[in-house]
């Protein structure tokens, strides 16, 4: 009776053990690894921080201010702002700001990607030319050291960086509050944690910086939901991954609504499988041709909501197994019972250690209570994704947190010990 079902399930079965395994193991590299250490590097590259806003004119200006103040040399860097379709004060706010301003009307190619392309086409074409590009959202805030570490990077030999992304309103509401939690956990136990032992992370949508001879050699060309995740992995094709910089911090609005976080995720969840039918493929046959396990890796990437849709499928066919056994169990003939209980606790101790690790408010280990919530919240997000994987309409998140920098940073006689307590000097 079992037979036909376990041509099904036992492959399923191994493909949960193996991505389990695999993420357990990758996330102890950034809890408990020992951070990668960057040399120090005199103040040498040039930079455009580039900004691309749609009806942002609430938060535009102290972003803008916030980038006059790095600590870093004033003739090495530029901002501009693409205000992109705006039919609010967004241009004139930006301006009054001190940024290099430029208004993109388009009926076609509408969202960030697009944006971002037709701005990168201006910029070659500037007199002035700069080592490299550093990407911002407008809600953003920046630390004042980004571009000293990028420059680090940079001077290094990386070509495509991704810094710390932080939040700026992490006690906001209890969905800022979990969305928050979310990106400290990816910052530590995937980005750091794959940077300590050599794999490529993936770029952000923001807070990233990009070598401008490799945007030159091979174009943007990115123009889908999630156009960070697309060049990534275009980048890495061409045997170029994403670093990371984990001092080089930026704090990102998060979501004030479960609507708008819905949203927001719906749509990258959309673009990720987008991005996974055009690169999967391909990825596989580089990676196993070439025996490349960075590109292998980054396949792995692509196939996580494929598997967090075969692992609730398991999850029901267990119920079912309960009841009537349909199929044959060998998940604890692969690995003892032992190693599965280590692994079941660890995925509830990684939240908490990163937590610990950071310092984070008692209002952030309050929200940790429901942050359960929010992952199994992905679920039916990522179905959704999948059913409209083929659409391509971008949904703005409205942005409304105008706060300043001094606003989210902890006093300057805390202790470094993370990204949430570097001090913050001014120039």
């Amino acid at each position: 009776m079992h037979f036909n079902y376990d041509v099904v399930m036992i492959p399923l079965q191994l493909i949960i053990v193996f991505f389990t395994i695999y993420y357990f193991v990758v996330s102890w590299f950034g809890l408990f690894g020992k951070m990668r250490e960057t040399k120090q590097f005199p103040e040498k590259s040039t930079f455009a921080l580039i900004v691309c806003a749609h009806n942002e004119q609430q938060v535009i200006a102290k972003l803008v201010e916030n980038l006059k103040q790095l600590n870093y040399s004033d003739k090495l860097y530029d901002i501009f702002v693409v205000a992109d379709n705006c039919v609010d004060k967004t241009a004139e706010a930006a301006r009054n700001a001190g940024a290099i301003v430029y208004e993109r009307f388009s009926e076609t190619g509408k969202g960030k990607g697009f944006a971002m392309e037709w701005m990168f086409h201006r910029l070659f074409g500037l007199e002035r030319q700069y080592d490299a590009v550093c990407v911002f959202d407008a809600d953003n805030l920046v630390h004042p050291d980004f571009l000293k570490i990028m420059n680090n990077h940079l001077c290094s030999g990386e070509r495509l960086i991704q810094g710390y992304m932080d939040s700026k309103n992490p006690e906001d509401t209890w969905v800022s509050g979990m969305f928050s939690i979310s990106f400290w956990i990816v910052n530590h136990i995937w980005h750091l944690a794959k940077y300590n032992i050599g794999l490529s992370c993936v770029l952000g949508g923001t807070g990233m910086c990009i070598d401008t001879k490799l945007l030159k050699q091979y174009g943007w060309g990115a123009t889908c939901l999630t156009e960070d995740m697309e060049f990534t992995m275009k980048a890495l094709m061409e045997n170029i991954p994403t670093t990371w910089a984990h001092d080089a911090v930026i704090y990102d609005e998060k979501p004030l609504t479960f609507k708008a976080a819905w949203n927001q995720r719906k749509r990258w969840a959309q673009g990720h499988f987008d991005v996974a039918n055009r690169y999967i493929p391909k990825m596989l046959w580089k990676g196993i041709t070439e025996h490349n396990i960075v590109v292998l890796d980054g396949m792995i990437n692509l196939v996580q909501p494929y598997f967090l849709l075969l692992s609730t499928f398991f999850v029901f066919c267990t119920y079912i197994y309960n009841l009537v056994p349909f199929y044959t169990n060998v998940l604890y003939e692969v690995l003892p019972i032992q190693v599965w209980q280590i692994i079941g606790v660890g995925q509830y101790i990684f939240p908490v250690a990163v937590l610990w690790k950071i310092r984070a408010s008692f209002k952030s280990w309050l929200y940790l209570l429901v942050y359960p919530i929010f992952i199994y919240s992905w679920i039916p997000i990522v179905m959704l994704g999948f059913l409209h994987r083929n659409e391509h309409e971008w949904c703005h998140t409205l942005h409304t947190r105008s706060i300043g920098f001094d606003d989210v940073i902890i006093p300057e006689d805390v202790v470094n010990v993370g990204p949430k307590q570097v001090a913050f000097r001014k120039k």
